[in-house]
């Protein structure tokens, strides 16, 4: 602030085009509006227009009209000529409406011997050269302010002198009383503000509702890093053309907050004595003021200082998370798309798309950690995908580099306050670290703090910060609300909360490398424990899919519980993600233990499996009979695990074209299975079942029928009525007994299936559709084409979604619905005939 009284002056900044496209020159444009507000007046914005105005020049006109100043940044180019005025460029246009008004006229012409280095198309027109070389002489005329300037600080140390000076020559020739004092003092308005027009406009309803006679308050809370402040300072902004004091308070510290105060008291001529009390007097009398109070502690570090009377408007900004009666407002990271494009134009990068939606997924979205790597490749040259590679390598080295012009700290340091805050070696910083060794996103307390972690798996060492977690209820809330205190976590939300993953790093990077190793083991631990034995089980699969992001990001992957993991996709009809997790755990495993270590040819099996069920039955064939001998000679050759072997390499046969072979591989292997594993053992009963399969598919349908209606009881005894395998049995029997010639009875069965599919898998489980699938085929073999056709009209969206619309069986069923709307217009044309 200048300190200079009286009513604030409006002033309307006109440059040049290269002033705003070119990056370094971009700064001369932003030193112009802080010299602007320091010197106690109000910038005017001067939007593009052309598109979207019948009379741009009258529109300009109008614009200039508003100002009380002129101020005139001239540089090497002339600029685009006016739509309806062709012979006037914009910026001549604007000092020739402030020369007609009478306006005061400061102009700045860019120094060519002292701006340079410059791109060497800054330093002509080649266009309308002559006529730029003309306007900036005509500029320079009697009468007009006018100096030179070779730096963006030297613009804003001249056009503040200039326009204190006009200040004060205005102040002498109005003496007396005049209209309310006005104040300006906010931060410059960001060059860049990304994806934030949404909250803009959220901010803006929420502070021009509320009740009468008292201000609207929004506290902008969040995530360091996250924009609040340059939010508030593009709201106040806005606010500069319409109000009368807009004010910014620093309120990290009390004896800050104590001068932006003294300092308020003394613009709006407040009077002695205390000055907050002076300023809540002067604007209890007014509505057109705002107050930014920045950076924000609590709400006990403002506890009297925001005005309880007058019409006007508050924002806070602050880390604190639990603002009262609806004040909050979260202010998010971008998304990917608004945080790729603004990396995009910060640096002026062409053709980097790809890279630069990498880099903003690697930033996590956060505004200060895309600025702070803006910089750097402003400063290094670097283009977006090699600086995308140095941060892979390099990242908390980068997250440490250097500063941003609008905030004090780097990426590295913001949250360093609030992690020390929260002590080193209490439940908040356990529970913060357990969360940066998890995936950034939903992480599942209610299933990870449980009781009963042995202290010696992780190590002794972070037992005393978990312990409580697991152990005291009101310690893990306690430790949730202390995170929440500084939004280092997102809100709780069905016991789900989110870090984000550049707080993850600098978490992590702080704690020696042997903590870093405990704490990923305690991690790794609590979700082992965590997950659900029976990844068959549907009631288990939310739990494992709460815990499936956690355990990629740090169970070893050729533990157990990756195995399971691997096996609940594939259970749970996700047969593409299944083969993709088993083959990383297979391949660990081969890497870590061996080849022929039992727990690889485990995963070998299982690999081979979910290949064959994501669409490949030959790969699948070949697989497992390339693992067969080896099973043989590992394992031996009665070995469970080679006789599943063999029952696998039977069924992927059949699937691959060849049903007689199958049928008879697995014929084989039944009594090998009954003398093995018992008559009545699962392993024994599925091969049964598939040699009545394959003898249906090979031709013999009415002695599948009859071996599967034997098999189903004791199907139902050994596994459970509704338990997958007893399901199959009985999808097969309905199968059988209409290629047996009983389509009705086959109708009838897969209606009943299809209840139970659904209730136990869910309406949109691949089984469940297949059975649908089968009613259809049976409903029409009944003799009702029309309802095929509308059961497979229902189906084939469903498969083009959950399968792909490429995907075998969506091809199936798209070629099943043409067919029988065909039958059904054919039925319905006799039918009519008929009754002719």
């Amino acid at each position: 602030m200048s300190g200079v009284e009286g009513p604030a002056l409006r002033v309307f900044v006109s440059h040049t085009s290269e002033l705003r496209e070119q990056p370094r020159e971009r700064s001369f444009v932003a030193a112009a509006e802080r010299a602007v507000i320091r010197a106690g007046c109000v910038p005017l914005d001067m939007e593009y227009f052309t598109a979207r105005e019948d009379k741009p020049a009258a529109y300009c006109r109008q614009q200039v009209s508003k100002a009380s100043v002129y101020v005139g940044l001239l540089g090497f180019r002339y600029g685009s000529p006016v739509r309806d005025e062709p012979a006037l460029s914009y910026t001549e246009l604007e000092f020739g409406a402030a020369t007609a008004l009478g306006l005061p006229r400061l102009v700045f012409l860019l120094d060519e011997d002292k701006v340079l280095p410059l791109p060497a198309s800054c330093l002509s027109d080649l266009t309308f050269g002559e006529r730029q070389a003309a306007f900036r002489a005509r500029a320079a005329g009697a009468g007009i302010t006018v100096r030179k300037v070779g730096s963006p600080e030297q613009l804003e140390t001249l056009l503040f002198q200039a326009l204190t000076e006009v200040r004060t020559a205005g102040n002498e020739s109005s003496p007396g009383p005049g209209p309310a004092r006005s104040a300006i003092r906010v931060a410059p308005r960001p060059v860049f503000l990304a994806g934030r027009e949404e909250l803009l406009e959220q901010i803006e309803t929420r502070l021009a509702g509320g009740a009468p006679g008292g201000p609207r308050i929004v506290a902008l809370g969040g995530l360091g890093g996250a924009g609040k402040s340059s939010l508030a300072a593009e709201y106040a902004h806005r606010q500069l053309g319409r109000l009368g004091v807009v004010w910014q308070l620093p309120a990290a510290e009390p004896t800050a907050l104590a001068a932006g105060f003294g300092e308020l008291a003394a613009q709006l001529d407040a009077g002695p004595g205390d000055p907050v009390a002076a300023v809540h007097t002067v604007l209890a009398r007014r509505d057109d003021w705002l107050l930014v109070f920045d950076n924000v502690p609590d709400p006990a570090a403002i506890d009297g200082l925001v005005p309880s009377a007058g019409g006007g408007q508050v924002v806070i900004t602050s880390r604190y998370g639990y603002w009262p009666g609806g004040q909050g407002l979260e202010v998010p990271v971008l998304d990917t798309e608004a945080a790729a494009g603004f990396l995009l134009q910060r640096t002026g990068a062409s053709g980097a798309q790809q890279a630069a939606g990498e880099l903003a997924e690697e930033l996590g979205g956060l505004p200060l950690a895309l600025e702070q790597a803006a910089a750097y490749m402003h400063a290094t040259g670097r283009g977006i995908a090699s600086y995308l590679e140095l941060f892979r390598k390099r990242r908390a080295d980068l997250l440490a580099w250097g500063e941003v012009a609008w905030y004090d700290k780097q990426v590295a340091t913001t949250w360093s306050l609030a992690i020390a805050a929260l002590g080193r070696d209490s439940p908040a910083a356990g529970l913060l670290r357990l969360a940066a060794c998890c995936a950034a996103e939903d992480i599942p307390l209610d299933l990870l703090l449980r009781p009963g972690l042995d202290s010696a798996e992780p190590g002794a060492a972070v037992i005393p910060l978990l312990a409580p977690l697991l152990d005291d209820e009101l310690a893990r809330d306690d430790a949730v609300a202390g995170l929440r205190r500084y939004s280092l976590i997102s809100a709780p939300r069905d016991g789900l909360v989110s870090v984000h993953r550049l707080v993850q790093a600098i978490t992590l990077h702080r704690l020696p490398e042997e903590d870093r190793a405990a704490w990923r083991r305690a991690a790794a631990a609590l979700i082992e424990a965590a997950l659900p034995r029976e990844p068959q089980d549907p009631d288990a699969w939310p739990a494992f899919a709460a815990l499936l992001p956690h355990a990629q990001a740090v169970l070893d992957p050729a533990g157990r519980g990756m195995f399971r993991m691997a096996q609940y996709l594939g259970y749970n009809g996700r047969y593409a993600a299944a083969r993709d997790l088993i083959r990383q755990v297979f391949e660990a495993r081969e890497t870590s233990l061996g080849a022929d270590h039992p727990d690889t040819l485990f995963a070998r099996a299982d690999l081979a499996f979910w290949v064959g069920q994501a669409e490949d039955p030959a790969s699948a064939r070949d697989q497992f009979a390339a693992l067969v001998p080896v099973n043989e000679r590992i394992l031996g050759a009665e070995h469970p695990e080679t006789l599943a072997a063999r029952s696998n390499l039977a069924r992927w046969t059949g699937l691959d074209g060849d049903p007689a072979a199958a049928r008879d591989q697995y014929a084989a292997l039944v009594p090998v299975s009954e003398r093995v594993l018992g008559a009545e053992h699962p392993g024994t009963l599925i091969n049964r079942g598939n040699v009545a399969y394959w003898t249906g598919v090979a031709g013999e349908p009415a002695a599948a029928r009859d071996q599967y209606a034997t098999l189903l009881p004791v199907a139902e005894r050994v596994f459970g009525a509704e338990l997958p395998e007893t399901l199959a049995v009985r999808s097969n029997l309905a199968r059988w007994t209409g290629e047996a010639g009983d389509p009705a009875t086959a109708r009838d069965q897969f209606a009943e299936l299809l209840s139970i599919r659904t209730r136990v898998l869910g309406a949109e489980h691949p089984h469940t559709l297949t059975v649908r699938a089968n009613l259809a085929d049976a409903v029409v073999e009944a003799g009702d084409p029309a309802g095929a056709r509308d059961l497979y009209a229902g189906l084939l969206p469903l498969y083009e979604r959950i399968l792909g619309a490429g995907h075998r069986q969506t091809h199936t069923v798209r070629h099943d619905l043409a067919r029988w709307t065909g039958r059904a217009q054919e039925a319905s044309d006799q039918a009519g005939d008929a009754g002719g």
